[in-house]
């Protein structure tokens, strides 16, 4: 499954995209979905298999932005 990132901020979503590259984690900006209900237009899209380090990364530092996660689904995408 699909997940997504999503920060309320362009700039955080690309300092997050680089930390969570560096931590080994194959992510890549996409369009944030309107499901997001978040403004920023930019999103970090990954493996579900990676959720667990891409929220370490989240904990090593402070992404005020961060608006959550959110799993792709058949219909859409919805909140973890």
């Amino acid at each position: 499954m699909t997940i997504l990132a999503v920060f309320r901020s362009r700039a955080q979503t690309l300092g997050y995209l680089a930390e969570a590259k560096a931590a080994g984690i194959p992510a890549q900006a996409v369009s944030t979905p309107k499901e997001a209900g978040v403004g920023c237009g930019i999103s970090a899209k990954f493996d579900e298999r990676f959720l667990p380090r891409a929220r370490a990364v989240l904990s090593r530092r402070s992404y005020a932005s961060f608006a959550g996660f959110l799993r792709a689904t058949k219909g859409g995408y919805i909140p973890l």
